[in-house]
């Protein structure tokens, strides 16, 4: 992590921390120390060469943005980004792909958190891969699924303007078969792209997303361990899954290819 990128994270969490610093356990000034120490302590841990000095470094930063969190209040896309590196590097795939996931959630355009979330996908020992219909669905609307939801919902303004420019202009000038084309176009990608803005809002506050953290769980097919398992190996740290039921002590979730079980909800994390 480069100066210049610690320098604008710590600006903007600085700003973050004294708009919210109201309903904070801790002051500005406070969380500011401590972000800057996470950040030493995580360079400093980069740069040792001793192994368990290095661990140890790790487990520090960790503490420290995780304490900014927790008591500090603070919900940054950047913050969620240190602490995801912080576990990566510390070899805990589980609470990487977490916290990834959850800088992702709050920024979907941070170039560096697809490309580091994508390397701890590497890592995972489960491979689930979606059904063959899914991988259609996400082949043929790929510009769904690839683009963030600001940049459809700015595409889907810029074919509405152009929309109303064309109709105008057809009202003004008269019909002719390039704006009818052009019209008809923009009016197809409007409805479209609005649609996708749409439909992933429903689906992101309709759904509850989480990730396994332990580093094997076996799930099983009711909520208590005398249910026989769900699957014929264990599950592993860094799995996504999509929430169906919480009951005390236990998850009912669904992976990626459909699939469903029990574990119990100590070896996760909702995002």
């Amino acid at each position: 992590m480069n100066s210049k990128r610690n320098t604008v994270t710590l600006i903007s969490l600085v700003l973050i921390c004294l708009a919210g610093s109201a309903q904070a356990d801790l002051s500005g000034e406070e969380l500011f120390s401590l972000f800057s120490q996470a950040n030493e302590t995580f360079r400093q841990a980069n740069s040792t060469a001793n192994n368990a000095e290095q661990q140890q470094l790790y487990e520090k930063s960790i503490l420290l943005y995780e304490k900014i969190i927790n008591e500090g209040g603070v919900k940054n896309a950047k913050l969620y980004y240190n602490l995801a590196n912080a576990y990566l590097l510390k070899g805990d795939i589980g609470k990487a792909v977490l916290n990834y996931r959850r800088a992702e959630n709050l920024d979907r355009t941070d170039v560096n958190i697809q490309k580091n979330l994508a390397f701890a996908l590497t890592r995972r020992l489960d491979k689930v891969e979606p059904k063959t219909e899914k991988q259609i669905l996400r082949t043929l609307f790929f510009w769904h699924y690839d683009l963030p939801v600001k940049t459809r919902f700015a595409l889907a303004c810029i074919c509405f303007a152009l929309l109303c420019t064309g109709l105008t202009t057809m009202i003004w000038r008269g019909r002719t078969a390039s704006l009818t084309t052009i019209s008809a176009i923009c009016t197809i990608l409007t409805a479209c792209l609005f649609a996708s803005v749409v439909y992933e809002s429903y689906t992101n506050s309709a759904g509850i997303s989480g990730v396994i953290t332990a580093q094997e769980v076996a799930a099983h097919q009711g909520d208590g361990l005398n249910y026989p398992p769900s699957f014929k190996e264990p599950l592993h740290a860094g799995t996504d899954f999509e929430l169906i039921e919480h009951r005390t002590g236990w998850f009912h979730i669904r992976l990626e290819n459909d699939t469903d079980g029990w574990i119990p909800d100590n070896s996760a994390e909702l995002l």
